[in-house]
């Protein structure tokens, strides 16, 4: 257990979605020293929202549910705090060619006045430096370092080192210094997600606020509008499915955008008249349950962690984060 009497160990982390968050949260709150670093402009990473002159729209995570009661417990500060808020769409569900409505009846939620409010939240009270690229890692004398591809060699050491980023990026960071991570983060197979945003001057006439579609190009089409704190231009927001999206990554994004497009109206969500964004998630899903929901070497004093490696989704992002934070602690 740490000495809230002596020295703070000092913890760097790479990578500031939700699970990079949490860990970092977490550590602060057990009396380490927290540095994080994001490639980004910005945190939270896939619970993350798109905005222009007018409009906004989530193009990442588009809601969360939550099921252990740590995260409920999280999720009502973030209610609380007036950062999240339940969502209770008009759900429909496309099967062969028929629509029918969802008789999911589960508890959602979402960021408000944007997915990427919750992250926003945890970040406000941390130490991140944005727009860094890190793109080696190296440990020498016992102490970590890391080199920003924008700005070079980081100056300071760090005690513990976390991997908070997906598990492509944390294999071609970690192949240099333990190759039972690597082989470990090797083996997750991660999808991309083509995603197109639309918006329109009017709402358009459709009977849902957000669908589930299957055996077509999209997976998913939502009304942005429909979510609680929403209050700009009529925007909706269309995934294309992993597998179409992961064969086809490497597509021109307006080619990518003709074919989401054209299924769109094939479901009856015309866009002739909208103004279109278009988004490549070059690893937006797939994951594993690794028993323990992180991977931590105590030895090198490097730790993973991410929704890929607790079964997906939001919740697992979160708690991945909260046990190797507590794990560090032991």
């Amino acid at each position: 257990m740490i000495n809230q009497s002596t020295t703070k160990a000092t913890v760097g982390i790479i990578g500031t979605g939700l699970a990079g968050l949490s860990c970092a949260t977490r550590l602060q709150a057990l009396g380490f020293e927290v540095c994080a670093y994001e490639k980004s402009r910005g945190p939270s990473g896939r619970m993350s929202t798109r905005s222009g002159e007018g409009w906004s729209a989530d193009h990442g995570a588009q809601y969360f549910t939550a099921r252990d009661p740590l995260f409920i417990q999280e999720i009502n500060a973030w209610i609380k705090a007036g950062v999240a808020a339940a969502w209770h769409p008009r759900l429909f569900v496309y099967e062969g060619d028929q629509w029918r409505e969802s008789i999911s009846n589960g508890h959602r939620y979402v960021g408000t006045p944007a997915m990427n409010s919750p992250g926003k939240y945890l970040a406000q009270n941390l130490s991140i430096q944005f727009n860094h690229t890190i793109d080696k890692i190296f440990r020498q004398n016992g102490k970590w370092f890391i080199h920003s591809l924008e700005t070079g060699d980081i100056d300071q050491a760090f005690d513990y080192l976390i991997l908070a980023i997906p598990a492509p990026q944390a294999t071609s960071l970690v192949t240099s210094t333990d190759y039972s991570l690597d082989g470990f983060a090797s083996g997750v197979n991660m999808l991309g997600c083509w995603t197109v945003m639309a918006r329109f001057t009017e709402c358009p006439d459709i009977p849902f606020d957000a669908a589930f579609i299957n055996n077509e190009i999209i997976s998913w089409i939502s009304r942005n509008n429909s979510k609680p704190g929403r209050a700009s231009q009529e925007t909706w927001t269309i995934h294309a499915n992993p597998q179409w999206s992961q064969q086809w990554i490497e597509l021109d994004k307006g080619v990518a955008s003709s074919h989401i497009l054209e299924c769109a109206k094939k479901l009856g969500l015309h866009c002739e008249n909208a103004e279109i964004s278009i988004h490549r998630w070059r690893y937006a899903s797939g994951a594993i349950n690794s028993g323990s929901g992180f991977i931590l070497n105590p030895a090198m004093k490097l730790g993973l962690c991410g929704d890929w490696l607790n079964g997906g989704r939001v919740e697992g992002a979160w708690l991945s984060g909260q046990k190797l934070a507590n794990a560090i602690n032991i």
